[in-house]
C-alpha cells in the first residue's frame, strides 16, 4: 500500500489535493489527513506514510519542526516529505530543504503534485 499523508490546516487545501491524488485511479493509494502539527506526528506514528505533503504554516508546532521529528526518527529515514507553502522568499526555501525532499509553493500545479507522487513510488 502507498501511504501518502496530507497535512494542511486549510480545510479546502486538503480536499484539493486529495481530488489530486484521488484523480491517479490506483487503487493501492490509501489518503490521510491531518489538520495540525501534534495530529500529523501522530499519524506519522501509527500510518508510516511513504510520502507526506506538509504546509510549512500550522497552528501548533511548524511543519519544519515536524519534518526534523521525522527525519531524526529511526526508520523514518526514507519517508519522503514536500513541504507546500506560500513563503517564497529564499531564507524560507533555504530552511525547508534542510529538513525536506523538496519544496512546492502555492498554488501549485495538479501535474507537480502528480510528478512527485511518481517520483515517489515509481508510477501510482
Amino acid at each position: 500500500m502507498k501511504k501518502i499523508l496530507i497535512v494542511d490546516d486549510e480545510p479546502h487545501n486538503r480536499i484539493l489535493l486529495q481530488e489530486i491524488l484521488e484523480d491517479l485511479e490506483d487503487d493501492s493509494l490509501q489518503l490521510f489527513y491531518a489538520a495540525d502539527g501534534a495530529e500529523a506526528w501522530s499519524v506519522v506514528q501509527a500510518e508510516k506514510p511513504g510520502l507526506v505533503f506538509m504546509d510549512v504554516m500550522l497552528p501548533d508546532m511548524d511543519g519544519l519542526e515536524i519534518c526534523g521529528r521525522i527525519k531524526a526518527r529511526p526508520g523514518f529515514e526514507d519517508t519522503f516529505i514536500v513541504m507546500l507553502t506560500a513563503q517564497s522568499q529564499s531564507s524560507d526555501i533555504t530552511k525547508a530543504y534542510g529538513v525536506s525532499d523538496g519544496y512546492i509553493t502555492k498554488p501549485f500545479k495538479t501535474q507537480v503534485i502528480k510528478d512527485v507522487v511518481y517520483r515517489v513510488f515509481g508510477c501510482a
